[in-house]
């Protein structure tokens, strides 16, 4: 068994990173042999998309005769997805949504005749569904009774990777960050992980 982690923080010790390191660390709990594939956005950086690669995604004809080259990146990355059995992704909510180094990946990895064909329905996902657990880490609050802000994130990834044929989807979030200590950021992880449903693990193994 494969997990693909991926984190987007530029923080070394930024509370979504400990999201998905506990996230990691309870479906190794589960599937003490699975080994780990690593994408971290902040140290490795992925370039936005090229004129190259923009050009060759703009028709059918130029993505029936790509440039040289364009494809390299999009290609890699789509075949580390189509490598997992399990993603887990670590970000936090920058303004309202994902962070560019995320959407980064995105851009890449949704590409018509490779992981989705277009249909007048809208688009149908060409990959293999897999469980993807996303952490999410905000400073303010997007959720219940408190919440002071729109979430533009949970509905945007589910609609995207859904999109390409992912939609075993689990959200968990910290929120309020900026007003957590050690402690209560401790608390507040764990109880967005006590949600966790690791039944897709075992039917995985």
């Amino acid at each position: 068994m494969n997990i693909l982690h991926i984190d987007c923080s530029p923080r070394l010790e930024s509370h979504s990173r400990q999201l998905s390191a506990a996230i990691v660390k309870q479906l190794l709990a589960v599937a003490p042999s699975a080994s780990i594939s690593r994408r971290d956005f902040a140290a490795t950086p992925l370039p936005h998309a090229s004129p190259e690669y923009a050009t060759t995604l703009s028709s059918p004809a130029t993505l029936a005769a790509p440039l040289k080259g364009a494809l390299e990146l999009s290609e890699t990355l789509i075949q580390e997805v189509e490598a997992a059995d399990v993603i887990v992704i670590g970000t936090p909510m920058n303004n309202l949504t994902v962070p560019s180094v995320l959407k980064a990946w995105i851009d890449q990895i949704l590409r018509a005749g490779r992981t989705f064909k277009s249909t007048p329905a809208g688009k149908v996902g060409m990959l293999r569904d897999r469980p993807v657990f996303i952490g999410i880490a905000s400073g303010g609050v997007f959720t219940g009774d408190r919440a002071n802000q729109p979430d533009f994130l949970t509905p945007y990834l589910s609609v995207v990777l859904s999109s390409i044929g992912l939609k075993t989807l689990q959200f968990f979030s910290v929120q309020a960050t900026a007003f957590l200590d050690g402690d209560q950021a401790t608390s507040a992880r764990d109880k967005a992980l006590a949600a966790i449903d690791l039944t897709v693990m075992t039917e995985i193994a």
